[in-house]
């Protein structure tokens, strides 16, 4: 016969309840126990767990005799991938599975005490905040080996001229690096975001138990320290309610999904046949089944495409979280998240895809220089000097257009000297260079200056939080070595 709290198998009787849901019910609520789907949350789950024990055993919570049996036998689980919990039953969820398992292998006097001074509810929260701060440093890293393919790429193609269009129609002469340097640009903005974002990751939820602390005599502050955080939370009920920070971690993947959709889109234009600006090798291109001839710049429309799934991921989570409860709520804390971390990990491989593309994209000179000249792309430059002898603009504007539209009746593509009074008309590379006031590429080194500062203060950035982590792995590893040496005989320390 059991007592109340007493594990039966994995179905444990919580002294209120003695039933649980039914098989298919649990299945759709707390999911399969297939390894591939469990492991990686019981790695983050059992380093809190870690970090908990070091704390009581130290704030004396847990005798050091029960600390070192529960350390133990969790770096064991660890070690071993984990395998003695695959494919067991999850009548009340992943966690109530571990735990039981715990109980039942080191007995209620031990395995019962790991939960002291805390709840699923900030376990979850933490383990959300650990799985978001590793989330958004690699798309912060990847993103910022993109802004650095992109600025090398710039350098490479400052004098490269081509025609910038505006309502897909040739508007002026820039360069090809001076594009990939605006690109560069909206990206360290969205680089800005996720680093903010990451930063407000800094803030441990571990402690906060249920809703509102604990009256027992807790360190949140040293869990938090083991954890790789700064701090520990400065509200209970703020740290287990709240998501807003998943929400603004895949409201900067679309962020960065949309910068990157857009440069896609401008390069797959580019890399027709009717453009012929861009070249891609064949490692990033693919054929067709039916159509020989076919040369298909398809990576670009994935690019694009994941865009779409990110920018999903953020209007489900908001409408989940819209209109919820302050406090602990499954709409918030496990619904609102679920697509989260796959918007996350496309971003990732959009932007691999995007800098294999960029580094890999070749312009085409003649081409792009070709189509600038078919374009009247000097025309305002003809205009503004006319402007510089004292002509007023809509007077010159009007002059050239006139001009333009004579060359192009006639079959020119080309201006003619003798219909403009302003000194013979301008090269391309002139007119470029030119273009000095406002951000033009005739200030290609300020510009991109300005964009390597921002990516080297990033890098350096993300650079200290890994440190911070890596420093913090090894200060959790040596306290579970210490308790682990003391003597099995030691109660208190």
């Amino acid at each position: 016969m059991t007592g109340p709290g007493t594990a039966v198998g994995d179905q444990a009787d919580t002294g209120r309840l003695t039933a649980t849901l039914g098989a298919r019910t649990r299945s759709m609520v707390f999911g399969t126990a297939e390894p591939a789907l469990i492991d990686g949350e019981l790695e983050l789950l059992t380093t809190i767990d870690l970090s908990h024990v070091v704390m009581l055993a130290e704030r004396e919570l847990l005798p050091v005799r029960d600390a070192a049996g529960i350390l133990r036998h969790v770096t064991q689980l660890r070690e071993n991938g984990f395998k003695e919990l695959h494919h067991r039953p999850m009548p009340r969820g992943l966690y109530m599975m571990y735990e039981n398992h715990l109980v039942s292998a080191l007995g209620p006097e031990t395995g019962g005490k790991l939960h002291t001074g805390r709840s699923r509810n900030d376990i979850k929260a933490t383990t959300a905040a650990i799985r978001l701060r590793e989330g958004l440093a690699e798309l912060l890293s990847q993103a910022l080996r993109l802004h650095a393919v992109l600025l090398c790429r710039a350098r490479a193609y400052r004098h490269v001229v081509m025609p910038v269009y505006t309502h897909f129609q040739p508007a002026m002469p820039v360069t090809y690096g001076y594009y990939l340097v605006g690109v560069a640009t909206a990206l360290g903005r969205d680089i800005g975001a996720l680093r903010h974002t990451l930063a407000e990751l800094d803030r441990c939820p571990l402690g906060a138990g249920a809703v509102s602390g604990t009256d027992l005599p807790i360190d949140p502050a040293r869990t938090a320290e083991l954890l790789g955080f700064a701090v520990p939370a400065a509200h209970a009920l703020d740290a287990v309610a709240s998501r807003d920070t998943a929400l603004r971690a895949v409201a900067g993947a679309a962020g960065v999904g949309l910068t990157l959709s857009r440069l896609a889109t401008d390069l797959q234009l580019w890399s027709t046949q009717e453009f012929g600006f861009v070249e891609f090798p064949e490692r990033l291109v693919g054929g067709s089944s039916a159509m020989p001839q076919k040369r298909n710049a398809f990576l670009l429309e994935h690019v694009k495409g994941r865009a779409g799934a990110a920018i999903g991921a953020w209007t489900g989570a908001a409408a989940s979280m819209k209109s919820t409860p302050f406090t602990n709520s499954i709409e918030v804390g496990t619904e609102a998240v679920s697509d989260v971390w796959d918007a996350l990990s496309g971003t990732v491989e959009s932007v691999l895809l995007t800098q294999a593309l960029v580094s890999g994209g070749r312009p085409v000179p003649e081409r792009m220089a070709a189509r600038a000249e078919k374009g009247f792309v000097t025309a305002t430059v003809v205009a503004n000097r006319l402007v510089r002898q004292g002509m007023p603009f809509r007077t010159a504007h009007h002059l050239v257009g006139a001009a333009v539209r004579r060359a192009v009746e006639s079959g020119s593509t080309r201006l003619s000297d003798a219909d403009l009074p302003a000194g013979g008309l301008p090269s391309l590379d002139e007119v470029a260079a030119e273009h000095r006031y406002g951000g033009g590429p005739g200030v290609f080194d300020a510009s991109f200056d300005a964009e390597r500062r921002i990516l080297v203060d990033h890098a350096e950035w993300l650079l200290g939080r890994r440190e911070c982590w890596a420093v913090a792995r090894r200060k959790l590893d040596e306290a579970v070595a210490e308790l682990l040496a003391r003597p099995k005989g030691s109660g208190k320390p």
